[in-house]
């Protein structure tokens, strides 16, 4: 069975993902054997990127969620707010297109974008030659934004300091249950989009209750880049988090 997306199948593809949905993919300790090697390579290059972020005074998080969640309008309005107090970059993950890099470099800060192709998740591989291109300064923070998916991304260590899970009310609350792992994974998680909650059926309570189930002490902002709401918390724990950063 896929460590990553729990499909049943595995094989390698050209991306790196350790599985395949095609006929090919056969059951057996093979399988299993390739998935543990490709995750405990993926960890050491993990470690690799951690000690080269501490080297720095580098704060890396991995913003993970579904698809439409609002990650990409959270980091625009992040941005602005710290712009002239905190030097940020970021690394875009997705499918296809440029379009995220795109809009983060209109708020000035440095982008650069991942396309993974058929690949559901960035890896520490995919991250580290990125980092060595953006080449961060010393102190700064970067967020990597990955790809829209709950599943595959919370197996992979990228070298982050902390994964920050991004949940929007456009979503069921039952998400944390359907997608454990991922949030159990995460040590923050942002509410989003709460401007939209007269609007829509979301129990605020229930999913934060059941967010908490998989992880007692995840600390939760109720936030919206629409109208502000919740961004003093969510920066503050970001420049309290940035100077607790490791540090070789």
């Amino acid at each position: 069975m896929c460590t990553t997306c729990g499909c049943g199948q595995a094989d390698l593809t050209l991306d790196g993902h350790p599985h395949s949905h095609g006929p090919e993919a056969r059951p057996g300790r093979r399988r299993v054997s390739l998935e543990q090697s490709l995750l405990a390579r993926n960890d050491a290059l993990a470690d690799q990127n951690r000690q080269w972020l501490a080297q720095r005074g580098i704060l890396a998080l991995n913003l993970v969620s579904s698809p439409g969640s609002g990650k990409t309008t959270l980091l625009e309005q992040t941005i602005r707010r710290l712009q002239g107090r905190i030097p940020m970059s970021v690394i875009e993950g997705d499918q296809q297109t440029s379009q995220d890099a795109d809009r983060i470099r209109a708020t000035g800060a440095p982008a650069l974008q991942i396309n993974t192709g058929k690949g559901c998740h960035l890896d520490a591989h995919m991250v580290g030659h990125a980092l060595e291109r953006l080449d961060p300064p010393a102190g700064s923070v970067v967020m990597i934004e990955n790809v829209g998916n709950l599943v595959c991304p919370a197996a992979f260590d990228l070298g982050e300091a902390a994964k920050v899970v991004i949940l929007s009310v456009t979503e069921g609350e039952d998400k944390p249950l359907k997608y454990p792992d991922m949030f159990a994974a995460a040590k923050l998680m942002l509410l989003s989009k709460v401007d939209l909650l007269p609007h829509v059926r979301f129990d605020v309570a229930r999913c934060l209750d059941y967010a908490r189930r998989l992880r007692p002490d995840l600390e939760v902002f109720q936030v919206s880049a629409q109208t502000g709401q919740g961004f003093e918390s969510w920066l503050a724990w970001l420049q309290a988090a940035r100077a607790l950063a490791p540090r070789a």
